[in-house]
């Protein structure tokens, strides 16, 4: 379990994240609509989550924090004078005896990102009483989402349809306007034209066969599905397809 706790100017807030053995986040967040100091705050932090891993039944618990005062305060090394953390300190001796084995260790602050990512959350944010916000959800995305953008040829004709055309007849297409002709000329000069089949030469001059949507859809479904190696996702997989000879 990682907490943290923050009051300033911006306000007061907590949070909590749980970690299971299968390596499962689970983030709490909450403001504190009460004035307290910072010290305060990180206590209530702890007594959130320790609650929380009660209600969950969890029995051994390793609890992180990187604020140094509550976690030493707590293992006993350091005494508790402030009137407001000794009943604070009391209140979670309480709550640690439903534990079987629990272990409080400080850490570097770097090391507690998303405990204090919620923190600065809760305090900066307004929540109204009447307010639900469900929990967020935080997805990893690996490139770009145009990388796996595989456009329908609505005209029935491949993207490099003008490139090819230009390149073999030395004529743009009658549709074309004086915009798109200069925006032909300068696409083609890293093309290369075989007989009927168009190449893109990457940046170390390696052509690479450009392709049609439906056939860029089985390539990266083939790739994707790991024919090229290992399972792929994200960049490498744009990278595994070019290396595979496409584009």
């Amino acid at each position: 379990m990682f907490f943290d706790g923050a009051s300033n100017d911006l306000g007061h807030g907590i949070g909590v994240v749980l970690v299971s053995p299968e390596g499962g986040h689970y983030p709490i967040i909450a403001k504190l609509n009460f004035y307290c100091t910072n010290n305060v705050a990180e206590y209530e932090a702890c007594v959130m989550g320790l609650q929380a891993e009660i209600e969950r039944k969890i029995h051994i618990l390793k609890v992180f924090g990187d604020f140094a005062l509550v976690i030493y305060q707590l293992r006993g090394e350091w005494e508790t004078r402030d009137s407001k953390l000794v009943r604070c300190h009391k209140f979670i001796s309480k709550l640690i005896e439903n534990f079987d084995k629990i272990c409080f260790t400080h850490l570097p602050r770097e090391e507690n990102q998303m405990a204090d990512v919620l923190v600065t959350l809760a305090a900066m944010f307004k929540v109204g009483t009447d307010v639900k916000i469900q929990p967020i959800m935080i997805n990893l995305r690996e490139c770009p989402a145009h990388y796996f953008s595989v456009e329908e040829e609505v005209d029935e004709k491949p993207w490099y349809h003008d490139i090819m055309h230009y390149l073999k007849f030395q004529q743009y297409l009658k549709q074309s306007s004086e915009n798109d002709k200069k925006t032909i000329r300068k696409l083609a000069m890293n093309f290369f034209l075989d007989g009927d089949i168009l190449y893109k030469r990457s940046r170390d001059q390696v052509l690479l066969r450009c392709v049609d949507s439906a056939e860029a859809w089985r390539i990266v479904e083939e790739v994707h599905e790991g024919i090229c190696g290992a399972h792929a996702s994200g960049h490498m997989l744009a990278r595994q397809v070019m290396r595979a000879g496409y584009y």
